[in-house]
């Protein structure tokens, strides 16, 4: 192992990309999450191994309406395996029994109950010993283009709506962090994004959850091109321009991100199964990809003076809609691990 670990950010593994984007009777079925657990705790990198996942909490993993009995089971499994849980991702969209969060009637009713279902399954996994740090993630549950039809009264509907949420965590003892994704009405762009967070004022309850794919294509504005950071055509051959571009993002979003997946994109979007268009995501070392990983990282780890911030303690890798034969290979999670430890190597820290 690195003679430079560092105890903190822990190093997680999402097992929501053994369900999103994934779809019965076809090539790419969904994975159980017993398997994502047995291939996250599998894993290894010049000694270091994850140190826990992240969880979504919808069937077929975790039910948001499983019993205590049922969290019992999942809390000894995540134990049996010498992992803890982190975060953990709120089934908030109409598929899967919640609403629009843009919709003040029924779908802010459904929306709302989902966080607090999610909220109860987070401070339970807390109390039985498996979750020691996480946040609660959320969206807006609505698309762009419905939100672009009026984006004042459709903001204002979301920002409402995200306050009464923080106020269900705040009951639960929890944090939401808001996705930034291009595929979210109302968080589709960075300026959107920072208007919705400084709407809700709540940074003690709701705070901003970076994804290194996913932000990326807030500087080339997919989905809201007046908010184009990077020049129009830029051809990622000046890495110097792409720095700029994203320290422009960072600046305006890090002061709110209270959660980190670490991730590489090729600037290109894609969807599978039932989830919209958004950044692709792609191995760490894939060819095509745009992001120097650890440095990119450190642009929200560290602050513009280039402190830690240590606003995180852990980050999570997030690879979305990979191929399940990819994802089968052990050689895919050694390399991703090895990806996550050189982050840590050069962002992390030990407790005093």
């Amino acid at each position: 192992m690195s003679e430079r670990a560092r105890a903190y950010p822990k190093l997680h593994n999402a097992a929501w990309p053994g369900v999103v984007g994934k779809e019965p009777g076809t090539d790419n079925p969904p994975i159980d999450l017993e398997t994502m657990l047995d291939w996250t705790a599998s894993a290894e990198a010049d000694g270091a191994r994850f140190d826990g996942v992240d969880l979504f909490l919808a069937a077929p993993h975790v039910d948001i309406d499983a019993s205590d009995e049922d969290l019992g089971r999942l809390a000894d499994s995540v134990r049996r395996r010498g992992l803890v849980v982190g975060s953990v991702v709120a089934p908030v969209w109409e598929a899967t029994g919640g609403g629009s969060a843009m919709d003040p009637g029924e779908g802010r009713t459904k929306f709302l109950r989902q966080v607090r279902k999610a909220c109860g399954i987070a401070a339970g996994l807390r109390e039985a010993g498996v979750r020691p740090y996480g946040v609660v993630r959320i969206d807006s549950a609505c698309s762009p283009g419905d939100w672009a039809a009026d984006p004042e009264v459709n903001t204002a509907a979301i920002a409402e709506t995200f306050g009464q949420a923080a106020d269900v965590a705040a009951n639960h003892g929890e944090r939401l962090a808001a996705e930034g994704e291009v595929c979210w009405g109302g968080m589709h762009s960075w300026r959107t994004m920072v208007d919705l967070l400084e709407r809700v004022a709540r940074p003690e309850r709701l705070g901003f959850q970076a994804d290194l794919a996913h932000t990326l294509l807030y500087t080339l504005g997919v989905n809201a091109p007046e908010d184009r950071i990077l020049p129009p055509g830029f051809d990622f051959s000046d890495p110097s321009v792409l720095e700029e571009a994203l320290r422009t993002l960072t600046d305006a979003l890090r002061p709110w991100t209270i959660d980190v997946h670490v991730a590489q994109n090729d600037a290109t979007v894609f969807g599978s199964g039932s989830h919209d268009r958004t950044g692709r995501h792609c191995l760490p070392d894939d060819p095509n990809g745009k992001l120097d990983i650890p440095g990119v990282a450190g642009l929200w780890l560290r602050d513009a003076d280039g402190q830690l911030t240590k606003a995180v303690r852990h980050v999570c890798w997030d690879g979305c809609m990979f191929p399940n034969e990819v994802m089968a290979r052990p050689g895919t999670w050694n390399g991703i691990l090895a990806t996550m430890v050189a982050v840590r190597d050069a962002h992390g820290w030990d407790e005093e």
